[in-house]
């Protein structure tokens, strides 16, 4: 419940009040990969949270860092969670901003579209352009994306001892289904 309050306080305080063109998530899902020489780790949440504003072409997506399943073992999600990504200190990644292509969100179709806005990780802000597809069907959004993370980007680092067993490169792949 943390992660929708600050999605909506967020997107109320940068773009403005809740109207009928808000979207909200009704099922989010996000995946990452790390195909290193040594290993590959993989893990998914179910707990991606975000709305869009389809007047304006705004967004925001909440997702909690100890969200995520998976892993090899139960030991490299303990140090996914404490040594890597902090997420006791740094509990949710974020990406908030605006969409680039003017759509038509009351007409039915798949459209591409750039993502502009902040990614949070780590506490640290990027600016990103990610590019992602927009399914629009019975008045609901179908949102799906991947894209990549560098870890030294977001100030996260890998001691030598293990650099052989994360990716320096990771991929995310990102599906979420709204309904205004």
């Amino acid at each position: 419940m943390k992660i929708w309050l600050f999605v909506s306080m967020l997107f109320v305080l940068n773009f403005g009040s809740l109207d009928a063109q808000i979207f909200k998530t009704i099922k989010g899902e996000a995946y990452f990969k790390s195909d290193a020489s040594l290993e590959l780790i993989e893990a998914k949440s179910k707990k991606l949270r975000g709305v869009i504003n389809a007047a304006k072409r705004t967004f925001a997506f909440s997702i909690p860092i100890q969200s995520f399943k998976g892993f090899n073992s139960a030991l490299q999600r303990v140090h996914f969670n404490e040594n890597y990504l902090e997420s006791d200190a740094y509990a949710n990644a974020t990406f908030s901003g605006k969409i680039i292509e003017k759509i038509d969100f009351t007409k039915d179709g798949v459209y591409t579209v750039r993502a502009k806005g902040k990614l949070k990780i780590h506490n640290v802000e990027q600016e990103r352009i990610i590019k992602s597809q927009l399914e629009i069907k019975k008045g609901n959004i179908l949102v799906k994306t991947n894209f990549t993370i560098l870890l030294e980007e977001h100030d996260i680092r890998v001691p030598k001892v293990v650099y052989q067993k994360i990716a320096q490169e990771i991929l995310v792949s990102i599906a979420a289904e709204f309904k205004q």
